[in-house]
């Protein structure tokens, strides 16, 4: 197996950039999520790791080896796509068994490799059938086993299940995560849907612009965001970002609302951060603050409340069994052991 590590990487365009100095260190076995919305930077990254892209500058070491100038099929690498990439004339076996064979592989080792890999994924009763004949799980996991089977130092999976439907999404997030134990082989994976990173991930790397924003375990992105980007980025529904001031240790909305103690310094401009799991729900004049609701939602698990607060529309949870409507009046309460207050100018978190 092998570490990652990539140096001062950067990726440009003309003037464009899309990958902008990142340094990164990836370590042995670990499954390490690259996510940010569309045109950050982590799919231009992947492909420079896979050698399908050349960096424009800095270094990528794949184990002990630097990396850079080295054919895609010299890397021991191997990749994982959305639109899974089968042959549609062979059959699932000889799908997996192809990358085996293209290297030469003995002739007596082809068939136990490739039945393992199967066995590994589930696909053993299939080998015989060709792709038309199976359901897009069923394809996604033949693509898996054919990167299985080669035993590589590096996974690397570029959105592989963006194309499944939401159900199928969260079975295959089941599967991949108990693979990803089992084979303990190094694992880069892209995605821009944060429920996958925040399942999968040993650790989550938030991109924005071609640069890294916040490196971290799942808990770490969550509970203790660096920047307001990454606060509103992970969650969902997403961190509550209300504009305000402080105010002789209390935070104040835009249209002067006095809202909770907050151990910071005077400042005539914060963004108070809170998520909707850590506001109370109660009924009218039992809270700290009575707003209006402006859209109610019953998610089965849980009910999603939309208040009017001044200018601002906020979005509280609550219990599954409360039942409100539109314009009703509720009371609302906030955590004050889980606020975050940030800079509007620079995005910095304000550490308290």
């Amino acid at each position: 197996m092998a570490e990652v590590t990539l140096k001062n990487l950067t990726k440009r365009w003309g003037d464009f950039i899309g990958v902008d100095n990142q340094s990164l260190e990836i370590h042995d076995k670990e499954f390490l999520v690259l996510l940010g919305p569309s045109g950050c930077g982590k799919t231009t990254t992947m492909r420079m790791i896979a050698g399908l892209e050349d960096p424009t500058d800095g270094e990528i070491r794949i184990g002990d080896r630097v990396v850079n100038d080295d054919l895609p099929r010299d890397r021991d690498v191997a990749m994982v796509f959305q639109n899974y990439g089968l042959y549609p004339h062979m059959t699932i076996f000889d799908n997996i068994a192809y990358p085996l064979r293209v290297r030469g592989t003995p002739k007596n080792e082809i068939e136990p490799r490739v039945r393992k890999a199967a066995e590994q994924v589930e696909l053993t009763e299939f080998l015989h059938r060709k792709p038309k004949a199976l359901s897009g799980g069923q394809r996604q996991r033949v693509a898996l086993a054919r990167a299985i089977v080669r035993t590589p130092k590096v996974f690397l999976m570029d959105e592989p299940l963006s194309n499944l439907d939401a159900k199928l999404r969260v079975t295959m997030r089941a599967e991949l995560k108990h693979l990803s134990r089992a084979l303990k082989i190094t694992t880069i994976y892209v995605t821009h849907d944060q429920i996958e990173a925040m399942t999968l991930a040993d650790r989550v790397a938030v991109m924005k612009n071609g640069i890294i924003q916040q490196l971290g375990t799942p808990d770490e992105i969550y509970n203790d965001p660096a920047n307001l980007f990454v606060a509103g980025f992970i969650g969902s529904p997403a961190m509550n970002l209300i504009n305000g001031s402080v105010q002789d240790g209390h935070f104040v909305t835009t249209g002067g609302t006095k809202l909770v103690r907050v151990a910071a310094p005077d400042s005539p401009s914060v963004v108070l951060g809170v998520r909707a799991d850590d506001m109370r729900v109660a009924e009218e004049g039992e809270g700290d603050l009575d707003v209006r609701i402006y859209a109610f939602e019953n998610t089965g698990e849980a009910t999603l409340l939309t208040v009017q607060w001044g200018k601002q529309r906020v979005i509280a949870k609550g219990d599954r069994h409360l039942r409100k409507d539109q314009d009703d009046i509720v009371s609302v309460s906030l955590d004050s052991d889980h606020l975050y207050l940030f800079d509007p100018e620079t995005g910095d978190r304000i550490k308290r």
